[in-house]
């Protein structure tokens, strides 16, 4: 029994030792760490030091001799694939030195896949004139991979980068208005992964927008319905418009298509003043220029005619105001001549013989003559009476010459005050 064991260890002192290499994960992946170690079979005796170094193919792994048995090797690329071996030395005065068999490893390269076109603005909400991001995402992958980004269904190139990322940017400059197509593209060595189809519809931002109103400029009545109309020629759906009176802000209206937008109000006194409009889509709002509105109230609902009427009676009290001084001033100017030159007394006339038939006898007429009225400067109306007496006949009804269209009792006579003599008088009787 003694000898046996006495063999078993004598086996064990005599038996030459080997240096092996173990690679952990035995299929390492691009992106991965990796982990080497360097053991001796069998184990060395206790006291026995040795010291390891890691190799590549003919290259020295980080630091050269240690004395750790392990080595880790972090991410891993394409480039990391190689011959694997280890050495391991003594360190008595006379070292002696142990490899290890070479070791084969492939790191492993995962496919590019789940490849999508994100944009920045999100949204691709970007206006005329501005720059596009277009950012080409894989969600898995290793390695180096080579993105590519086309513009339309066509695939017209538009740029190319390589990097070790699983997500890499491209700028458009300046993009045009209209809507474009985006697409883009991610491979690592194991074929192209593509993306959907991006839509980016170009924004244009709004222009100023022009305010009109039912009738722009006129005057308008408390109590009517006044439509205001905003609308801006260009710019890109939805836009709002807000509706200002003196800067404070009426009410708001959307065009979700475009175009313009109107806004209602029934008027007041209150709503004299200046109106406004702004219309904003999403990229800076653009304000109209100021329309005037006046707005009447009637005179049996206000406090004051509107000044039309109100010139209108003055004028018409001016008329008024200079006719009556006009009379007045020539009335004065009548009584002041009427007093330099008194009305004549006019010379008897000579008796006349009656021309009645069956008159007993001629009965001289007895004339009256009165001034009835002082008119203008020159003229002098005379109220002349005729006095007479006549008798009937009975065999034979009694002559009258009467002058036709007059009163048988009084004639009015015109006499001028100023050149009429005595002569004038006869005549007129």
């Amino acid at each position: 029994m003694l000898l046996t064991l006495l063999l078993l260890l004598c086996a064990q002192r005599c038996e030459p030792a080997e240096l092996f290499l173990t690679v952990s994960p035995s299929q390492p992946v691009e992106g991965n760490s990796m982990n080497l170690t360097c053991r001796t079979r069998p184990p060395l005796q206790i006291g026995i030091r040795l010291q390891f170094c890691f190799f590549k193919d003919v290259s020295v792994l980080g630091p050269s001799w240690t004395d750790s048995p392990e080595l880790r090797v972090p991410a891993l690329t394409r480039a990391h694939s190689g011959s694997y071996w280890c050495a391991a030395r003594t360190t008595e005065a006379a070292p002696k030195t142990l490899r290890s068999r070479r070791v084969q490893i492939l790191v492993r390269r995962v496919p590019v896949h789940t490849v999508s076109l994100e944009t920045r603005p999100p949204g691709g909400r970007v206006m005329e004139g501005e720059t596009l991001v277009l950012v080409c995402v894989a969600a898995g992958g290793t390695g180096d991979i080579t993105f590519r980004w086309y513009r339309g269904p066509l695939g017209s190139k538009l740029g190319e980068r390589t990097q070790p990322s699983l997500a890499a940017e491209f700028e458009v400059p300046a993009v045009r208005e209209g809507e474009e197509t985006y697409y883009c593209a991610a491979d690592n060595g194991h074929g192209p992964s593509l993306s959907g189809l991006v839509s980016i519809a170009v924004g244009i931002p709004v222009s100023q927008p022009v305010l009109t109103v039912q009738a722009p400029g006129a005057e308008k009545a408390a109590g009517e319905a006044v439509e205001l109309h905003c609308e801006a020629a260009r710019g890109s759906p939805p836009i709002l418009y807000l509706f200002y009176h003196e800067d404070v802000r009426l009410g708001s209206r959307s065009a979700p298509f475009g175009g313009g937008a109107s806004f209602n109000l029934s008027l007041t006194a209150d709503h004299s003043g200046n109106y406004s409009c702004e219309a904003d889509n999403g990229r800076g709002p653009r304000r109209s220029e100021v329309v005037p509105l006046h707005v009447t109230v009637p005179a049996e609902d206000g406090e004051s005619l509107p000044p039309a009427i109100l010139e209108g009676l003055l004028g018409s009290l001016g008329l008024t105001a200079v006719a009556l001084i006009v009379c007045c001033w020539l009335k004065r100017r009548a009584g002041r001549r009427s007093a330099r030159d008194p009305p004549r007394s006019p010379p008897s006339p000579a008796p006349r013989e009656s021309s009645y038939l069956n008159s007993a006898a001629p009965v001289q007429q007895q004339p009256i003559y009165e001034n009835v009225n002082v008119v203008s400067g020159g003229e002098v109306y005379s109220l002349v009476y005729h006095t007479q007496q006549e008798r009937q006949s009975a065999a034979a009804p009694s002559l009258r010459t009467r002058v036709q269209g007059t009163d048988p009792s009084a004639i009015y006579s015109r006499v001028n005050t100023a050149s009429t003599s005595d002569d004038d008088y006869e005549d007129a009787m």
